[in-house]
């Protein structure tokens, strides 16, 4: 994905900033040897008060409330000083961490934002609490909420709350949900010049039924798949 952004990029005569503090080599390797392309070796939180002249954020980082809340503020706060209409695009808007925070560094959360959670166990459709050892799991890289709903989980919760926020009579932020691979949002000012050509592009996939159910089909078969290969572990089957 990297690659595509900084080719369009590249295209449209921008440069590219990447945010992750700990890439691969292969990325950093990358990163290096791309005049267009910038690393920032940081946390998104911390990095990100410094950028300026951002024309679009990409969101897709760790997984939580705490983390895209802010991650949210800290882009619609430089795209005001800077004078630019907010334009974020969210990926993982949907199941399973549309209304369940993911970890993949619990510690770096503020206590009173960390809800209870686990490395060990999975998440399955249909069911908001955690089952040990199955389902969906971080196998040690990274840890569920031990459940889904309620205030302040998962990535949709925090985008509604910074939408309910920050809307206001002078200004009105359009949201466009797209239910396919776990889910993809896009957030922008309805007042940008660009906003009616946005809108136009998305609209067609918002809330889209048949979108929706071909994911929901797709986990369906995503979630066996590793069933059986647990029972495989397990010696049940052949």
């Amino acid at each position: 994905m990297s690659q595509l952004l900084a080719d369009h990029c590249a295209a449209a005569g921008g440069t590219l900033t990447s945010i992750d503090p700990a890439p691969k080599a292969e990325f950093v390797a990358w990163a290096d040897g791309c005049d267009h392309v910038t690393h920032v070796a940081a946390t998104s939180l911390s990095a990100m008060p410094a950028l300026a002249d951002i024309d679009a954020w990409m969101i897709d980082g760790d997984h939580n409330y705490y983390t895209v809340f802010n991650e949210l503020k800290l882009a619609d706060e430089a795209s005001r000083r800077d004078g630019k209409p907010l334009l974020a695009v969210l990926h993982d808007t949907d199941w399973p961490c549309a209304r369940r925070d993911m970890y993949y560094a619990p510690e770096t959360i503020p206590a009173e934002h960390r809800h209870p959670h686990s490395y060990d166990a999975g998440v399955t459709l249909g069911n908001d609490g955690c089952l040990l050892n199955r389902g969906m799991r971080g196998m040690g890289a990274f840890a569920w909420a031990l459940r889904a709903g309620g205030p302040r989980n998962g990535v949709l919760t925090a985008i509604e709350d910074f939408i309910e926020q920050t809307q206001s009579e002078d200004r009105m932020l359009l949201y466009a949900h797209i239910p396919a691979v776990f889910g993809l949002g896009v957030l922008f000012d309805a007042n940008a010049a660009w906003a009616e050509e946005v809108a136009g592009i998305v609209l067609p996939y918002h809330e889209n039924a048949l979108i929706a159910s071909l994911e929901t089909n797709r986990l369906r078969n995503y979630l066996a798949v590793i069933e059986w290969q647990d029972r495989a572990a397990q010696g049940k089957v052949a």
